[in-house]
């Protein structure tokens, strides 16, 4: 059947805005259109949206559904069994829907987890975004990701423990290239892997045909990263300028986690979050602001990730990190730009999803407010009326589930 959406401010992804129509048929936009709603389509079902705001379905690429977002989270995945992971996994794959995201890049789960939510969600078993995952992310001995990740040293052992994750179906490698705010015992600073360590797993990722990130804070270790060739770095709080070079000359994008690293500092000891991973939290994040500043201006690549899982930042509070990009420099369409058409472009999926262009899949947001107005809208509850994804709708607000 054709769905008719008419009456509504239309946010493109690609850096349009204006009233206007979208037709849907099937799981494909067929149809995008400026202005009233010609009189030839009448044979379909009409939906007026009464000026509210249809945005493309928004790409988080840096989650991590198996975790709560508990102010330990190391401490919470120890006292956890798979299944019951598996259950937080579910129910935190609805709340990211219910926030007005439509897929994810998950960056580290544990014992299989994110595999089973995206088979049960493909059996209908629960509804969950598009997911694009790397199972467990790759750590060197006795390095940051311990105790969820798998150990692997030298060149050999990368290599073989890259080809272990795409056997299990993943999309993308993550390799760890220093330490990290929540393992304790490592230091944001320090370089992990090497460059050649590194090269081994993104060689694997590339010949599979998919994409490799790395965790990396560190300056030495986000050069290491962006030299072995990685498609994104993720975090970059301590970037200089170097780095920033890199990366425009690379064409490696950064996906910055704002919020989380914020969420840290402003919650504290207080709130339960361990006191070294305080410390390299509020250590990081003026040079972190600083950093990005310089990035965006010297033109790095970008996409949007929130880190979903790490201390108090929570599934279903995703589009939060908008509001950190516009506060550090972005407008609100380059902020809805990162988190949609080029997030769609990092994670190789431009061509289906990220704008709501004839032929793409019917991955869209329908919200009360403008963002354009009012970036912070997007999180504000409430806010998100209704999510569909390939035409099919998700969620709809004061509906408790939705029965296709």
């Amino acid at each position: 059947m054709l769905h008719i959406y008419h009456n509504a401010h239309i946010v493109d992804g690609a850096g349009d805005s204006f009233q206007g129509y979208m037709l849907v048929e099937g799981d494909k936009i067929v149809r995008i259109g400026k202005g009233a709603l010609p009189s030839e389509f009448s044979n379909g079902q009409i939906h007026d949206v009464q000026g509210q705001t249809i945005l493309p379905g928004f790409i988080d690429c840096h989650v991590h559904l198996y975790s709560d977002g508990d102010p330990n989270p190391v401490a919470s995945r120890a006292q956890d069994s798979t299944p019951l992971a598996a259950l937080r996994a579910a129910r935190n794959a609805m709340k990211t829907i219910q926030g007005g995201v439509t897929t994810v890049r998950d960056c580290g789960s544990r014992d299989g987890v994110d595999f089973a939510l995206r088979r049960a969600a493909v059996e209908g078993i629960c509804e969950a975004p598009r997911m694009l995952l790397c199972g467990c992310m790759i750590c060197m001995t006795g390095g940051h990701g311990v105790g969820s990740g798998v150990e692997a040293d030298g060149v050999d052992g990368v290599r073989k423990a890259a080809r272990l994750m795409l056997k299990q179906g993943a999309d993308h490698i993550k390799l760890v290239a220093s330490g990290g705010i929540l393992s304790a015992g490592t230091e944001i600073g320090v370089a992990q892997f090497t460059v050649e360590e590194m090269r081994a797993g993104v060689e694997e990722a590339h010949r599979a045909g998919k994409t490799a990130c790395a965790h990396a804070h560190g300056t030495q270790a986000i050069k290491n990263a962006i030299m072995a060739g990685v498609n994104s770095i993720e975090h970059g709080y301590l970037i200089d300028d170097e780095g920033i070079e890199m990366m425009v000359e690379r064409g490696t994008f950064l996906v910055a986690t704002s919020i989380a690293v914020r969420n840290v500092v402003e919650h504290g000891e207080e709130a339960g979050i361990p006191a070294h991973s305080v410390r390299k939290a509020s250590s990081a994040i003026d040079q972190h602001v600083h950093g990005f500043k310089k990035a965006l201006t010297a033109g790095v690549k970008m996409a949007m990730g929130t880190d979903s899982g790490v201390p108090f930042t929570r599934h279903g509070r995703n589009l939060e990190e908008l509001s950190c990009l516009v506060e550090m420099g972005m407008t609100p369409m380059q902020a809805i730009m990162t988190s949609t058409l080029h997030a769609a472009e990092l994670i190789q999926m431009s061509d289906y999803i990220g704008s709501l262009e004839a032929g793409k899949y019917a991955d869209f947001v329908i919200v009360e407010e403008n963002p354009l107005k009012d970036i912070t809208s997007l999180a504000r509850q409430n806010n998100i009326q209704q999510v569909f994804i390939a035409g099919k709708p998700v969620y709809q607000k004061g509906v408790s589930a939705l029965v296709n």
